[in-house]
């Protein structure tokens, strides 16, 4: 075991096993998006924890001070065990691994409406949301802030510099094309937009990354129902109310319909009246304003890392960043006048359209199948053939154990059970190698179709992973369209 550690991996156990007195024999990577710090999680026969390395001294001071300050008020923030700063470790406590954002993309099944059971989450969100700006923000120390106290006119100004850098000026050289426009009148309705955000009243606590995939959900012990938790707040700092739900609505990703995030600001401005009073007219048109901001600043984060470094999943979230803005050019009206900038973002909207009209004739479609071998081999209904066939029976089967042989490949407990044998990883990286060769070719060739199939015995728990596992891959590394099916799980769903 030891032989087959990282430094850091071999102190983060180290802690562990100085804290609780305990034996580590497990140590797993936790999958981050868009960050430098590396997550384990490592568990003994008692327990399980996060373990977090990060070299930014100031960043990890700012979260493990949040962390205590938060939970002292009752805020649903992870436990903070044991630090070791010096080293760049803590141990925190393990919420799991559901997100907000993997719920609701499991409820959607290929839709992009809001599920009931997923609303409901989200109103537990928004209610909790003014209780971490208003409470959260008494009592705590701001000078802790990382890497700024407060959202000001210079950070304001920063993120809409990050879109013209990173966003604006990379378009030429991506599909989207050059958009012309003037640098000077763009500069001072910039100006003209950051002195109207600053009207907004502004001495709360503003969580700054308040999205769906910082939002961990775990099941309550006495009512069995899911409950959030929340992390990710170490850039947190003083500002605006509206910054943070505007966030939350408008992700990118997430793509929350318009009437549900109607719906869902309305429980948060119920929530946030009982704490202070809200003159709601006022707030939405700022509201509005930071809506604009914060669509801007994803763009400029697309800009950077899909445009410019070419990483899979910004390249895939960027469609719907767009979408948010042509949403949002349609049904908006603020109060001041940036003529400079909305012409810029008709361009970009436009741009994107013309782009998409010309590519989606020749968009490739990945169908990805999981089967049982005792029925028939799934049938490729566009008659192109082709493809493949992983057989999935080589490896372990949950189904031979009795607690997992009523479940199926997207429960839970047999996704952790397949997660983590090396042989099942080890098998899913040679499928994925053959799989994106082939997409590659046929993107480059413009083919239309691809069909991948998983099969196992039932079709019930090694295939269902697999497919789901590939099915996930695909949309985080490629433009093309993905139709997932489990064909033994439906026919069971159908009885």
């Amino acid at each position: 075991m030891e032989s087959l550690m990282q430094p850091l991996e071999k102190k983060l156990i180290e802690l562990f096993e100085w804290h609780f007195k305990e034996v580590v024999n497990l140590w797993v990577p936790v999958k981050v998006h868009a960050s430098y710090r590396k997550l384990y999680r490592l568990a003994s026969a008692n327990r399980s924890v996060i373990g977090v390395a990060n070299s930014d001294r100031a960043e990890n001071i700012a979260f493990l001070e949040f962390s205590r300050h938060f939970r002292k008020i009752g805020l649903p923030v992870p436990e903070i065990y044991v630090e070791d700063l010096n080293n760049g470790l803590y141990l925190e406590e393990d919420l799991g691994d559901l997100t907000l954002y993997e719920a609701l993309t499991k409820a959607r099944a290929g839709t992009d409406d809001l599920p009931a059971e997923v609303e409901v989450l989200y109103k537990k969100v928004v209610r909790i949301l003014p209780k971490f700006q208003i409470e959260g923000g008494k009592g705590l120390n701001y000078g802790l802030c990382y890497p700024r106290s407060s959202y000001d006119d210079q950070s304001i100004r920063w993120d809409l510099n990050y879109f013209k850098y990173n966003f604006l000026k990379l378009a030429g050289a991506s599909r989207i094309g050059p958009v012309p426009f003037n640098e000077q009148k763009l500069e001072e309705d910039f100006q003209e937009l950051i002195a109207f955000l600053m009207e907004a009243d502004s001495p709360y606590f503003l969580y700054r990354d308040f999205q769906s995939r910082n939002i961990l959900l775990r099941e309550d012990s006495q009512s069995g129902q899911l409950e959030p938790f929340f992390i990710d707040y170490q850039g947190g700092r003083r500002g605006a109310l509206q910054y943070d739900i505007a966030s939350l609505l408008t992700q990118a990703k997430a793509n929350l319909p318009l009437e549900a995030r109607k719906r869902l600001l309305e429980e948060y401005l119920e929530a946030l009246e009982a704490y202070i009073p809200v003159d709601r007219e006022v707030f939405i048109q700022h509201y509005q304003g930071f809506v604009l901001i914060r669509v801007l600043q994803t763009l400029g984060t697309y800009g950077l890392k899909g445009l410019h470094e070419r990483k899979p999943y910004f390249l895939q979230s960027l469609p719907y960043a767009l979408h948010h803005l042509k949403q949002f050019l349609n049904t908006v009206q603020l109060p001041i006048k940036l003529p400079e900038l909305m012409n810029v973002l008709d361009a970009i909207v436009s741009a994107w359209d013309r782009r998409e009209k010309s590519s989606s004739k020749n968009r490739l479609t990945v169908r990805v199948l999981s089967f049982s071998y005792h029925s028939s081999l799934p049938l490729d209904e566009t008659e192109h053939g082709g493809g493949f066939v992983f057989d999935c029976r080589c490896l372990p089967n949950p189904g031979r154990e009795a607690i997992y042989k009523k479940k199926s490949g997207l429960d839970a407990e047999v996704v952790e059970y397949l997660r983590k044998i090396p042989a099942v990883d080890e098998f899913l990286k040679h499928c994925f190698a053959l799989v994106d060769q082939a997409v590659e070719a046929y993107i480059l060739r413009k083919f239309t179709h691809l069909m991948i199939c998983f099969g196992c015995t039932g079709g019930q728990h090694r295939s269902v992973y697999a497919a789901e596992c590939l099915a996930r891959h695909l949309r985080e590394k490629y433009e093309v369209d993905v139709d997932l099916q489990h064909r033994e799980l439906e026919r069971m769903n159908s009885l």
